[in-house]
């Protein structure tokens, strides 16, 4: 085959056709017939397969690198798909986002400007509106699609910068220069936020230090009197408040900070309040448990993560803001792309709110959940994991071979196994070990963090397929590992036998 008959074109359609609804049917295959999450396969065993791949010689069919892909991918991938896949804020996917991947690929919309996508853009607007409305936000709102929470809290933070930048300067006596002002600026933020929140002070010019922990109380939720008192302290010490940032669903525990209260807060302080929903935003679309949300109305930008509790692939994400004037901080003109006249002639390109040029057609993959689906259906997946979570809480709470550091708001859960007669060390080692071991066998992914300098093992749930007895099988394995090693690694006492709840 020549070079160009591998374009798709009018010419090449068919060819189009044949190669995906074979690869298709391989994943199709490979889906149906997975019976854990993961093999086990060590980083030097797979990488030895793929450094074996001479990817100067092309092999010349869809079908051979198909064949390929089965050794060096697909047959050691991590499926979130399967229900005792437990570990990270990874979801499974529903097939009408799929559909919409296929289709956006193929047409290769870029969605900086208009004259490169003119429906995905106007789609892409119609989404970020939908989605501002049910966060509670006025006809002023406005936002962009990004490629994760990490890119829309570093936006967020942006927007905060220059406002708290500008409103320095207006009540001012003397000019000042951006410089002379950052060091000044601080971003409040609960103990348990996300990482992004400090990669995003470096990337602004204000250093981690920038970067003040709230305490958080016994729920794994921003305390609003330390809350206070930190803004107190600022004040005194000439420090600007650039920005408050609540998280609606911490990675961890999913806790929620009461958003409220900190919103009563930041408006008597005039600080830009930043809702962190990544992960909580499923809960915009669910008919019970909308009101955990409470407050989010009053934010100055919100976070949504789509691929995490709206079940489409990654990347889709959003940046709302509650003023939409403020994303002129992210607006630059270039005459080749999005001149200035383009405004005057109300041309809608998407460059003008986004840090990123070309940009992928993501909405796509929301909009058509949405016209397949609709919200409900989204909204009931989720709280089916969050029904599930708290069968999980009960599972754990009744036995007396673990221990819970809080009950769940949403569907995460942190725990760790108690080994008997294992000091906190061995415990540590024992628990580290545990989920070790369980990855190795591949029958089931758990996730690890530490609390309060302990060891701790995680389950995310995200997967309505996931079942009680799913959940008590995955505690007995780990239970089984911990206490191996601990009795072979000085555990004063035999293992105590299960006292789990039977399914």
């Amino acid at each position: 085959m020549s070079s160009r008959s591998h374009l798709l074109n009018d010419r090449t359609a068919e060819h189009y056709r044949r190669s995906l609804t074979h690869g298709v049917e391989r994943v199709a295959t490979r889906l149906a017939g997975t019976e854990q999450p993961f093999t086990g396969i060590t980083p030097a065993e797979l990488a030895a397969t793929v450094s074996a791949v001479d990817l100067e010689q092309p092999l010349g069919t869809a079908s051979e690198a198909l064949d390929e892909l089965e050794r060096v991918y697909l047959r050691d991938a991590v499926y979130f798909h399967h229900p005792r896949y437990l570990a990270h804020l990874n979801c499974p996917v529903v097939i009408p986002a799929v559909l919409a991947e296929a289709v956006l690929s193929a047409v290769n919309s870029s969605l900086d400007t208009w004259d490169q996508s003119a429906g995905g853009t106007l789609i892409e607007r119609r989404l970020v509106t939908w989605t501002a409305q049910r966060v509670g936000f006025g006809a002023s709102a406005d936002g962009i699609f990004t490629s994760g929470g990490s890119q829309s809290n570093l936006q967020a933070l942006l927007l905060a910068r220059e406002e708290a930048c500008r409103l320095v300067r207006k009540n001012s006596e003397t000019a000042l220069s951006t410089p002379q002002i950052l060091p000044k600026l601080r971003i409040l933020t609960s103990e348990c936020s996300h990482f992004s929140i400090e990669k995003a002070a470096v990337l602004l010019g204000l250093g981690t230090e920038a970067v003040v922990p709230v305490p958080c109380d016994e729920q794994r939720r921003m305390r609003v009197d330390a809350l206070g008192e930190e803004m107190a302290r600022c004040e005194r010490a000439g420090e600007t408040v650039m920005a408050v940032v609540a998280t609606a669903g911490t990675t961890d525990f999913g806790s929620i900070d009461p958003l409220a209260a900190v919103a009563d807060l930041c408006e008597r302080a005039g600080a830009w309040l930043h809702v962190d929903a990544a992960y909580g935003c499923g809960l915009l679309t669910s008919r019970r448990r909308r009101g955990l949300l409470a407050g989010i109305e009053r934010a100055d930008s919100v976070t949504v993560d789509y691929h995490k509790s709206f079940f489409q692939p990654v990347s889709s994400s959003a940046l709302l803001v509650r003023d939409g004037d403020t994303l002129r901080h992210v607006t630059y003109h270039a005459d080749y792309l999005n001149p200035a006249r383009s405004v005057e002639r109300e041309i809608p390109n998407q460059v003008d709110k986004s840090l990123q040029t070309t940009r992928r057609f993501d909405a796509l993959k929301l909009w058509m959940t949405l016209r397949v689906m609709g919200a409900d259906a989204l909204g009931e997946l989720f709280d089916e994991c969050v029904d599930r979570a708290a069968e999980a809480w009960r599972l754990l709470d009744a036995d007396d071979r673990f221990e819970v550091v809080v009950e769940p708001r949403l569907s995460t859960l942190v725990f760790r196994h108690l080994p008997r007669g294992a000091d906190a060390a061995l415990t540590d080692r024992a628990n580290l070990h545990a989920r070790d071991a369980l990855f190795a066998s591949g029958e089931a992914i758990v996730a690890g963090t530490v609390v309060d300098g302990r060891h701790h093992l995680k389950f995310t749930l995200l997967n309505p397929e996931t079942s009680r007895s799913d959940i008590a099988t995955v505690l007995d394995l780990i239970a089984a590992h911990a206490d191996r090693y601990a009795a072979e690694h000085g555990a004063v006492h035999p293992p105590a036998l299960s006292t789990a709840p039977a399914c």
